[in-house]
């Protein structure tokens, strides 16, 4: 199925902002991974407390998204996205300050949320200069940057270790903002004309939302989306403790699996990418939830009859890498008929993406730490949930 291409001409370096924007929320959870420890002995916590930061920025991301959709469908794209990082910097310059962890936890939700916009925001800017196959490639694009943040986030957070502690993470973090900040005032007009904009405020907001999870347009695409994702979490959130504790492999073991994997998820990407010309987004789709579902069936049958660890790699292969098809192509499709509310369809992807993420977490390991089987038990229902829904009712 060919797409009609709408787009507007291009802007210069837009690719590069949109791509920064989006591994604002991947940067942003994942580079102070290395510094964890060292976290938990300074601020004298508890590794429980520690680890709540993390999920604390997570439900950041996902609240920023929610409110940042709306905002920009009633007040434009430039102002709130401008507003959203100049805030990013400044709360990620106070988490390197904090006296202690619950101060830490709250700058870290903050922090959270103004990054959620810069993801919000960026999405919904897609939809508005690029129609049909291009938009597509552009979160096929999109994609392949979210595909490596979260591999190089803690190799350049342990890089940064090696030359300063956790509090000097945080910086680094303020600085990649900053740029940011200027290509937004430099380099990026305004998007949204403002007849196209939507001004009722929360009751409107709210109204868009609801109609949105009614539309059967919408609403099938963004739950298999979002699933999906949960079963994609469950691997990042899992997987070092199976390997590692279950079927003993080393770390450096683990981070080769790891790249490998998100390896095959931008190559899964970058071939989607070349097959819009021949299929549509939902076609493509409809092939990567199936298929990581597929994947999330070979994992649960591995943890739970004590299979080869061999087989296993090969279960987180395919479902990692089908994965390539679902991100992009879910964005796109869910959002392909919400010319109206581009910003609210966006935030509830983003708010069902993390929201599902953060859900997953500890669901993962539930069974303590030498327990693969609540990890294969997520994936499998995450994924044939997802599958179901996108067969049935898309």
């Amino acid at each position: 199925m060919q797409q009609q291409d709408t787009s507007r001409p291009a802007i210069p370096g837009l690719i590069w902002l949109l791509g920064a924007l989006t591994a604002v929320g991947p940067l942003s959870m994942d580079m102070y991974l290395p510094g964890l420890p060292a976290l938990t002995s300074d601020l004298h916590a508890s590794a429980s407390a520690a680890q709540l930061t993390l999920t604390g920025c997570m439900l950041g991301v996902a609240m920023g998204q929610l409110v940042g959709g709306p905002i920009c469908d009633a007040h434009g794209r430039r102002r709130p996205l401008l507003v959203g990082m100049i805030a990013y910097v400044v709360t990620s310059l106070a988490c390197a300050v904090a006296p202690s962890v619950w101060i830490l936890l709250v700058l870290r939700v903050l922090e959270g949320v103004a990054g959620g916009f810069g993801i919000v925001i960026a999405r919904a800017i897609v939809r508005d200069i690029y129609g049909g196959v291009a938009a597509s490639k552009t979160f096929a694009t999109l994609m392949v940057i979210n595909g490596i943040a979260p591999v190089l986030a803690p190799l350049i957070g342990g890089q940064v270790l090696r030359f300063t502690d956790w509090r000097g993470v945080f910086v680094v973090l303020a600085a990649i903002g900053v740029p940011m900040v200027l290509a937004i005032v430099r380099m990026l007009p305004e998007t949204l004309v403002p007849e196209q904009r939507h001004t009722g405020g929360l009751p409107q907001a709210l109204q868009t939302f609801g109609r949105l999870l009614r539309d059967r347009s919408f609403a099938p695409y963004a739950f298999s989306y979002s699933v999906s994702f949960g079963a994609m979490f469950a691997y990042i959130a899992g997987s070092s403790y199976v390997l590692e504790n279950v079927f003993k492999t080393s770390p450096q073991t683990f981070s080769l699996v790891f790249a490998a994997n998100s390896i095959g998820l931008v190559a899964m990407t970058q071939w989607g990418s070349r097959l819009l010309h021949r299929h549509s987004p939902a076609h493509l789709f409809r092939i990567g939830v199936i298929g990581s579902a597929a994947g999330s069936i070979i994992c649960l049958v591995v943890t739970v009859a004590h299979a080869e660890v061999g087989w296993l790699l090969v279960g987180l292969f395919v479902l990692v890498s089908f994965q390539g098809f679902v991100l992009p192509n879910g964005v796109s499709a869910a959002m392909a008929d919400q010319p109206e509310a581009l910003g609210s369809a966006s935030a509830l992807l983003g708010l069902g993406q993390f929201g599902v993420g953060a859900v997953i977490a500890p669901l993962v390991g539930v069974a303590g730490a030498h327990n693969a089987v609540p990890m294969g038990i997520v994936m499998a229902a995450c994924g044939l949930s997802s599958a179901a829904v996108n067969v049935l009712f898309s």
